[in-house]
């Protein structure tokens, strides 16, 4: 398991707080709902942010903007697992800022076929993420850094954030298929560059 960012995200609550998330002007009970549904998974939140940004500053105010989307969308939620939907939240926050501040070319990549063949059972851990697992901390996060979004996002809600491949589908709005290929090929970036050899049959 790839170890997760430090969760710097806890000025970005208190500015929330005080441009109104936590002030009494807002019902009661919608406070009470965000504390239970959104707030457990803030962490979790702002490691997505910071691994697609690249930058704590940065994964702040996409957190403050996830959490206000949140909020503002709190009435609507369903149930269900709350994790996902905050990191859908996240996620889609994090596209907004990157489409307005980073290149295109950042943040669009050509997909592979739909993998239907070879793909690992829900649960079991494949060759390649058993040696990620192995490397060098630092070399590791550097290593993600370099990956198109699209490819870090899968590898990160797998490997990071333990999301099985249905949860992460829901997260990207992708078929499963796409999510499997995404993250085939992010980790296989991630062992050339970090030069690690990839297991017999994969090369």
């Amino acid at each position: 398991m790839i170890p997760k960012v430090g969760s710097g995200y806890a000025a970005g609550v208190y500015e929330l707080r005080n441009r109104g998330v936590g002030g009494s002007v807002v019902a009661n009970e919608d406070q009470a709902r965000f504390r239970n549904v959104v707030l457990p998974h803030l962490p979790d939140a702002y490691a997505l942010a910071r691994w697609l940004t690249g930058n704590a500053t940065d994964a702040e105010d996409v957190v403050q903007e996830a959490c206000l989307r949140a909020f503002r969308g709190i009435g609507g939620f369903a149930g269900g697992n709350a994790r996902a939907w905050l990191l859908t939240i996240t996620r889609n926050a994090a596209y907004t800022w990157l489409t307005r501040n980073r290149s295109p070319a950042l943040v669009v990549v050509d997909d592979l076929e739909e993998l239907s063949r070879g793909v690992p059972l829900e649960g079991s851990q494949t060759p390649e993420a058993a040696l990620i697992a192995k490397a060098d901390a630092t070399r590791l996060e550097a290593a993600i850094a370099k990956l198109p979004v699209p490819f870090r996002e899968a590898l990160v809600l797998r490997d990071v954030q333990g999301l099985d491949y249905r949860e992460i589908s829901q997260v990207m709005k992708v078929p499963i298929g796409t999510v499997m290929s995404r993250l085939a090929r992010a980790r296989k970036r991630l062992m050339t560059d970090i030069g690690m050899d990839m297991p017999a049959g994969e090369r």
